[in-house]
């Protein structure tokens, strides 16, 4: 195992935390006059700008480090997992889009007030934020514990919590001031911060090797597969059309943390189209990833390779930043996982505060009388700041979780917004395609979703089922539950 950091991997380091405060104080210079402003900004952004910001907000620290381990161990195939999604982002360009900025929503739960009533929006941005802070807490320690065998070569509780607080402080750099227009510009910097280092990764392990055959030597390995035709394989066809097309719908399309991003364009087509050229740029970006762990296979074939880091199972590019990669490079690669980690750090914290502060806590000081815009304005603030705190306690108790309990919370969490996915789904197909349901049904049905993916987890009935089953089978339970209702009763009790 090599050092900690070289004198040049913290000059890199260091750089890059002095281009993230520079640009965070230009970034949030706009003048914010109402929460709607804080949370869609004040002026329409630039449909690619916000393209760019999709790209960088679906990827994450676990994202960078965990993809390459996919075609290390595998082939090619997880690229099909963003073919499923370009299918559903047409799908939401289509027929969500165009409702929520019929509506002017500021949140996409909005939608579902507009149908079922009030209690319906609140219901559904409750089970979102439940989701979010398991889900982006999990993935904030995730990426600190990268951050921490990096930079402090071990995973002591002081130096995840080091890492923990460098994140979330990097992410309130943009947030808290700026709100979601500056958050939108700086996931540029993010992007072009962790795919340029992505690049440099790929050249380096290209040069170092020179005496393989590189194509022919990972076709007879069968490491080239694009397309997976099987009924078991994780990404197979039929998965990508079912489970896995119903994960992206409700991810670019139900879920605040994404589509907050696109509601800031100017009008929906513009909103469409950066939404349509978010994947298509993230596809080449994922195949860069992907081939990284493809050359990690060749470099690594002849040799003995134990994945864990002070019994830390440890992904691939993990093993090799932490004993192949050479300095300067190794601090590049360190302010890459951070850049992806904060992409997805600072959208999180915009998207749940805009849920606490307009799905639930304005409707009730609107009805108490209170009308002062910057009244909401500093409660926004406030809620990006509340939401750093639980999500930085969130992977703070994640740590301790991941070593004293049987139960892996981190396999847990990471799933818990699929959990709530499948009710989000199960509630938004009702409201869209049908007239049945009412405001009695919305939490039955949510709920419904999240306890019928629940029993199909191996740690709970002992019954196994393939992640896209559990998708399909959680979001036909709670279609159904919805079904059931009769519109009648929400006409009345609104």
């Amino acid at each position: 195992m090599q050092s900690a950091f070289s004198s040049l991997d913290w000059a890199v380091f260091l750089s890059y935390f002095l281009i993230l405060g520079t640009t965070s104080i230009i970034l949030s210079r706009s003048k914010i006059n109402t929460s709607r402003e804080y949370f869609l900004s004040p002026t329409a952004v630039p449909m690619f700008a916000v393209a760019v910001s999709v790209l960088a907000t679906s990827q994450s620290a676990a994202t960078f480090l965990g993809v390459p381990e996919l075609s290390y161990g595998s082939d090619f195939t997880f690229i099909g997992f963003y073919f499923s999604s370009l299918i559903a982002v047409i799908f939401i360009s289509y027929v969500l889009i165009p409702k929520y900025y019929e509506m002017r929503a500021v949140t996409v739960y909005e939608l579902l007030e507009s149908r079922y009533g009030e209690s319906a929006k609140k219901q559904a941005g409750v089970m979102f934020l439940i989701g979010r802070v398991f889900a982006s807490g999990a993935r904030l320690y995730i990426g600190a514990l990268a951050i921490s065998m990096i930079l402090f070569s071990d995973i002591i509780f002081t130096h995840v919590a080091v890492s923990i607080l460098i994140l979330m402080f990097g992410a309130l750099a943009y947030t808290y001031f700026g709100g979601v227009r500056s958050v939108i510009l700086s996931d540029i910097i993010q992007a072009l911060t962790y795919i340029g280092a992505a690049v440099a990764v790929l050249i380096y392990l290209y040069y170092s090797l020179e005496h393989i055959e590189i194509f022919k030597t990972l076709s007879e390995h069968n490491k080239l597969k694009f397309i997976d035709t099987s009924f078991d394989g994780n990404f197979n066809i039929i998965g990508l059309l079912s489970g896995w097309l119903l994960l992206n719908i409700a991810a670019f399309g139900l879920d605040q943390d994404m589509t907050q991003r696109v509601l800031a364009c100017r009008d929906k087509n513009e909103a469409a189209k950066s939404l349509i050229i978010s994947i298509l740029l993230t596809i080449p970006v994922v195949l860069l990833f992907l081939s990284i762990g493809a050359l990690l296979y060749l470099f690594y074939m002849q040799s003995s390779v134990t994945q864990s880091f002070d019994g830390e199972k440890i992904t691939i590019f993990m093993y090799y930043i932490l004993n192949e990669m050479p300095d300067g490079l190794r601090g590049l690669v360190t302010v890459g996982a951070i850049a992806a980690a904060l992409s997805s750090a600072n959208s999180v914290l915009g998207a749940m505060a805009s849920v606490a502060v307009e799905d639930l806590y304005k409707p009730w000081k609107l009805r108490k009388g209170e009308t002062d815009e910057y009244h909401f304005v500093k409660a926004s603030r406030f809620a990006v700041l509340f939401f750093a705190i639980v999500l930085s306690a969130m992977a703070i108790l994640s740590y301790f979780w991941q070593r004293y309990s049987d139960l892996s919370l981190i396999s847990f969490a990471l799933g818990v917004m699929s959990f709530a996915y499948t009710g989000l789904l199960g509630v938004f197909f009702a409201a869209i395609f049908t007239s049945r349901g009412n405001q009695t049904t919305v939490p039955l049905a949510l709920i419904g979703g999240f306890v019928a993916v629940l029993a199909l987890q191996p740690y709970t009935f002992g019954i196994t089922v393939g992640f896209s089953w559990q998708m399909v089978i959680g979001t036909l339970s709670a279609f159904f539950i919805m079904l059931l209702g009769n519109p009648k009763a929400t006409i009345r009790a609104n």
